[in-house]
């Protein structure tokens, strides 16, 4: 099902590449009364193809060129998806009203540029949510810090960071998880953009998450190792009497498909039949995708974290998110185990949230009590 959403997605992407232009060339050529239509193509054109082969192909680029380049597609992808939907929008207004077109132009050009700089400020800040989850068999209260996807990278770095371990801090907690996508490419892959993490008051756990893996895994966990950074690797740390159960990013089983995954033969159904998981104590699981919860509930987990979805960060894509994700942000419940997916700490492509938030979500885990139906 996900590989046909993928397919439809990737489809609709180049069908809305084509139609977008056309429109907006249209739009603009009756707004600014201009007949010759090959000016806005000769604009709008090269900048959706700036869009396509500036983001992917430059993520790892490491010279201050080919990061401008991707910096300026990044930021023109949001910027063209909000000139696309204000233009929209103003093709309903003037149903119900008459203004010079010139009126309409510049009504978009303005809307377009207060959305974007209003993402851009929304996504630099990040919020806390605050969570209360019982489960059996805990004896004393831990509270923890979930972090994901925070992209140090072209836009991030060292700056970032520490305003997240600041925030981290002040709330004294136990633990820190990290589920995956620290990085976003190799441009600051170093040990001096991750010094803010040994200020960190707490111990902290990592898995890796598929943005890692692009970036140069190896390196990752070397870094982070160096830091004092605990890196679970299909494996169970004992933390506050709690099970973590840390595993590599991978498909559900072998009938899942996640292109983001691909070349891992490990699952999640057969990595956890191989640890030796206790099912009489509390466990979490830390995947940096919110995939196979069945299999999780199966071995007795009570706390399932992830992040990978961002919520889908920008609207309207946040809607499409939620066909493609079973569990695309928040806390849900499975047959008894707990899921919750971050919407992501930092951001993937351009550096804008609108509809979602920059998330630090704060866990306080207590000893269930007599019933909790959530």
């Amino acid at each position: 099902m996900r590989q046909l959403m993928a397919l439809l997605f990737l489809s609709l992407l180049v069908g809305i590449f084509i139609g977008a232009n056309i429109y907006l060339v249209k739009r603009f050529n009756w707004f600014f009364s201009i007949e010759q239509t090959k000016m806005f193509y000769a604009l709008f054109i090269p900048l959706s193809l700036l869009v396509f082969f500036g983001v992917m192909p430059l993520s790892n680029s490491t010279n201050l060129l080919g990061s401008l380049i991707y910096k300026i597609s990044a930021i023109t992808m949001g910027v063209l998806l909000y000139l696309l939907i204000s233009t929209l929008l103003f093709d309903i207004v003037r149903i119900f009203t008459n203004f010079p077109p010139k009126t309409y132009g510049f009504s978009i050009l303005i809307l377009t540029v207060l959305v974007s700089l209003g993402g851009a400020l929304n996504a630099w800040n990040p919020r806390l949510t605050q969570h209360e989850i019982a489960i059996d068999g805990l004896k004393n209260e831990v509270r923890a810090i979930h972090l994901s996807d925070i992209h140090i990278g072209h836009f991030r770095g060292k700056r970032f960071l520490q305003k997240i371990v600041d925030k981290t801090n002040r709330h004294n907690v136990d633990v820190v998880f990290i589920t995956g996508d620290l990085f976003d490419g190799k441009i600051k892959l170093n040990k001096k953009t991750l010094m803010p993490l040994t200020e960190l008051k707490a111990p902290v756990y990592f898995v890796e998450g598929n943005h890692d893996r692009y970036s140069g895994i190896r390196i990752v966990r070397k870094h982070l190792r160096d830091l004092n950074i605990h890196i679970l690797e299909n494996e169970i740390a004992d933390v506050k009497g709690i099970q973590v159960i840390g595993l590599n990013h991978m498909r559900a089983d072998n009938e899942t498909f996640d292109v983001h995954a691909a070349g891992n033969h490990s699952t999640i159904q057969s990595t956890l039949e191989m640890l030796p998981i206790d099912q009489a104590k509390p466990a979490i699981l830390l995947h940096h995708s919110p995939d196979g919860i069945k299999y999780a509930h199966k071995h007795g987990v009570d706390l399932y974290l992830a992040g990978h979805t961002h919520g889908g960060q920008l609207f309207p894509i946040n809607y499409i998110a939620r066909l493609l994700f079973a569990y695309n942000k928040g806390l849900h419940n499975y047959l008894g185990t707990k899921i919750y997916v971050s919407e992501g700490t930092g951001t993937f492509g351009p550096p804008m949230r609108l509809g979602t938030k920059s998330e630090i979500a704060l866990f306080t885990i207590k000893p269930r009590v007599g019933f909790n139906f959530y």
